[in-house]
Parts: C-alpha cells; structure tokens; sequence
C-alpha cells in the first residue's frame, strides 16, 4: 500500500470510527497509554482506538490478541454491529463506505498535483478532504460515475470551471423572487433567460428523455458556456461566482445552488419542488431576522430561483448573496468546518492562547443564533458547513455569517420542539463541540476552561431573553444527536434522521 493509500485509509476511517463510538459503544474502562477501548452494544465485540482529536489505529480483540483493521475490517464490523442492532441487512452501505475510502484516495492523488487558490477563504471552503467526521461514507459520490468524471469539479480538488449556459424559452421559465443576477451571467436570446447549469449535472442528464424532449421542442437552447470559471464550494453543488475584475460590469460576487443528481451523505443532492417553496417562505423571515439582530452577524440570503416548467427538480437554480457585501470591511471570511480539518491560512495556527479566540467565537456565533430563534422563530441550521467565521488580521473572530435556507426552520410552521432539538444538534454537537475539541487538542492545558466560557454565553442569552428552552438545555444531563450510520443503515428519511443522545458539554459535571 503507497502513501496515499494509506492516507485514504486512515481518513476514511475516522469519520465510520466516530460513527460506531458514539452509536453503538460505550467505553470499557479508562484510555491508557493514549489508546482507549469500547464495548459495541450489540456484538459485545471490543473495539481499541488511539485517542486524540480523531480517533484512529482501530484494532480488534479476537479473543486472544488485539488485532490491526483496515478500513474493509471496519465497514465489516460496522455492518455486524448494525445487523446485530437493528435486525435488518443493508449492501447498500457497505458498498457506499467502500466507494467513499476509494473516492478518498482519488481526491488525495488529484489534490497533490492541483494549485491551491491564493483565497484563505476558497482554501478553506476545498479543504474537507475527510469530510464530515461523524458520517460513515462522507465522500461517496453515489450516482456520479467514477473518479475520472467527477473530479474536475471536485472542492477537494480546488476545482474552477466554467457553468453551462442554456436559454429557457419565456413560457417555460418558471421564475420566483429576485433573479436579476442570472441575467448577468451572459446574453439569451430574444424570448429566451437566461438559465446557468452545473456542468456535471448537465453531463448526467442531457441524455434523459424529458430534456431531450426540451430542447428539440425548443423550450431549452444550448448557449455554450462562460467565459469565466465558478469555484467549487464545500457542499460540492453550490459554486462561487466571482465579481470584480473576472466578470467586468457585474454587480458583485454570488453564490449559485443546482440540482446534482449525485448521493452525497444522506440524501440525493436534488432540489425538490417542495424545497424550492420552503426557501420561498422561509428565507424573508430568516433575512428579516438577521436585520434585526443587534451585531454584525449576516445571513447570505437565497433571494430567488429560476427553473424550466417540466425540469423543475433537473435544472433550478438558486441565487444565493455574495460575500462581498456582507462580510465586513477587512475581515477574511474562513469556512467553520475547516478549522477541525485545517489549512494554509488556519488561524488556529497563529493562537498561543485559545481561550481569547473561543471567547470571540461563541460571542459571534451563539448570540445571533439564539435571538433568531427567540425574537422570530428561527431555527437556522448553523452546523460548521453552513457557518463562516470571519476573522480580523490578527486572526481574531469579529463575525459570524451563516447559509443555507434549506436546513432552517421557522415556527409554527415546524413544530417548535422539532425545530429546537434541531436548532441544539447543529449549534452544540456539530459546531461548537468540534471547534472546542480542536482546540482541546492543540491546547489541553486549557480544555478544561472551554465549555465554562460556552455554559457563561448560554446562561446569558438565556436571561436576555428568557427562554425556558435555554434553561432546560443547560440541566439536561445529554443532547441530542443526528445517528448518521444508523440512520443510513435502516433508510431513515434525510429530514428525519434518528437520534440518540450524547453528554451535554453545557451541563455541569460533578
């Protein structure tokens, strides 16, 4: 096994390992020796991890002697355990897990000949090469084809590349809300708009009857392609468009979200028609919300979409705001997410104390959270992927900007117990729990004074605004959190995925 190989593998890894950890497991004694071993629920089968930031060298007791797993040992124990657990089987996943080590690999080998842009930002947003850390097949591109189709557009790959343009006759548009931008983008022809497309998800389905059908009625033309390239982002079917000196005249930059008839994580990445409705609805409350909130946080608002009338799940297009107006004068915008993977530019690797820098963040970002949700029933999905932490030269956080209509609630529209148990997962478990966990690792000195400074921010905004919920949150011995493997494991709907629960960090520990 090369290095890359080997590399992909212990990637790979991690994320299934956390899975099993939290899930399926509970410690078998305390760590020694920086190794720890946990009891699966099921299987009764003992399981021996390095400890650290990433758990890692898993190894297997066969009764006699611990032996070393690869990642193919792994999906094989996971699939035990989850057979065991819930009484079904599931080829599907196995394979999945398997096709996101190999995607792994390929993204590593393409990433090492790839020129890495000179934005900290960009740089950020295509650092996820593990990906989620708490997803069995994080990488996976089911439905995508191989590699070799793929990569191109990869964010891992610091992919740039030009969108396909086609025009929709006027009759066949279906427009709703603000999509003036769009027009920017080139030139229709008389009686036609405008309608930009991700170039793979075109690849994957100008083959398909019912487009096929479009364009030889003429209610779809092919215009080519633009003159300038878009930027990958970490969510892989949202693409950066940029302003300024690369797309002379235009307004400024924006962010476009396609349809991609691509499985990544839990769901097909495809825009449904009742999604399209909910961004509608939702995004001018959150975007009113965001207005009113006493601080610089922002909201990237998703202000408008353009579809074609019978493709409206194969070719809409959402017009997402830019950074440039939103994010303050001389801060760079820096993708949460990044800071558990690390970059070129990280500014954890600047800090000498973290506690300053925690500080700042949860100042940022629990605040404008939690008024959302207070003041305007708001419950926005501020997990690290839909969270942007902008920081000052000194690499200091001075702003929060958060993304992402889809995943966001508003009450009574979602019922507001739902929408607060959903609201805690994304804010305690996936965010602030991996951020503090990071700089638990670089700074354990320090671990210990982390999750007291996050319980003060709580115990604040809960009596500025007197929310019973915050009060119940910080007494609760555990909080709950999305079961990924499991969820994948028994089919469980992308919206409704499965919980268990995990120890409430914001609780006080005797």
């Amino acid at each position: 096994m090369n290095a890359i190989a080997r590399e992909a593998d212990a990637l790979a890894m991690v994320p299934l390992l956390n899975c099993l950890l939290r899930e399926a497991s509970a410690p078998a004694g305390e760590p020694v020796a920086g190794r720890a071993v946990h009891l699966l629920h099921a299987t009764g089968r003992l399981l021996s991890v390095r400890t650290g930031h990433r758990p890692g060298a898993p190894e297997l007791w066969t009764g006699t002697t611990w032996q070393p797993m690869r990642h193919s040992g792994l999906i094989d124990l996971a699939a035990q355990e989850m057979r065991a657990v819930t009484g079904r089987s599931n080829a599907a996943l196995p394979a999945e897990m398997t096709a996101g080590r190999e995607a792994v690999e390929a993204l590593l080998a393409a990433r090492a000949h790839a020129t890495p842009p000179d934005s900290p930002w960009l740089r950020s947003e295509q650092a996820l090469v593990m990906g989620h850390p708490y997803h069995p097949a994080p990488k996976a591109r089911s439905g995508g084809g191989p590699p070799s189709t793929w990569l191109r557009y990869a964010p891992e790959t610091y992919a740039r590349f030009p969108l396909v343009l086609l025009g929709v006759r006027e009759d066949a548009a279906v427009d709703d809300g603000d999509t003036r931008a769009l027009d920017t983008l080139g030139r229709a022809p008389d009686g036609y708009r405008l309608l930009p497309v991700h170039p793979w998800q075109f690849d994957l389905t100008r083959h398909l009857p019912a487009v096929r059908a479009a364009f030889a009625e003429g209610r779809l033309v092919h215009l080519g392609r633009t003159p300038w390239d878009a930027r990958a982002t970490a969510s892989v079917r949202t693409v950066h468009v940029p302003g300024g000196p690369e797309r002379p005249g235009a307004p400024g930059d924006l962010f476009l979200k396609f349809s991609l008839e691509v499985q990544i994580t839990n769901d097909v990445r495809r825009i449904r028609r009742h999604e399209l409705r909910h961004v509608r609805r939702t995004d001018p409350l959150i975007t009113a919300a965001f207005r009113a909130v006493d601080g610089p946080a922002a909201w990237l608002s998703e202000r408008g979409h353009r579809t074609v009338r019978g493709l409206d799940e194969t070719f809409p297009v959402l017009v997402r705001d830019g950074l440039d107006d939103h994010v303050l004068p001389g801060a760079t915008a820096i993708l949460a997410a990044a800071l558990t993977e690390g970059f070129d530019g990280d500014p954890l690797d600047r800090l000498t104390d973290p506690l300053p820098w925690w500080s700042a963040y949860l100042d940022r970002v629990v605040p404008p959270v939690l008024d959302a949700y207070a003041r305007h029933g708001i419950a926005v999905e501020c997990h690290l992927q839909n969270t942007l932490i902008a920081v000052d030269s000194d690499g200091a956080p001075v702003q929060a900007v958060f993304r992402d209509t889809e995943g966001a609630r508003a009450i009574p529209a979602t019922p507001r117990e739902g929408a607060w148990q959903r609201l805690v997962y994304c804010l305690v478990v996936n965010n602030l729990t991996e951020i503090a966990n990071v700089l638990a690792h670089r700074f354990p000195r320090s671990a210990g004074s982390l999750w007291p400074a996050a319980r003060r921010e709580f115990q604040r905004c809960g009596k500025e605004h007197g929310l019973p919920e915050i009060k119940a949150l910080l007494a609760a011995a555990t909080v709950p959190c999305k079961a990924n493997l499991l969820s994948r494991w028994i089919d469980a709907d992308g919206t409704a995925p499965c919980y268990v629960p995990v120890p409430n960090p914001l609780a006080v520990h005797s």
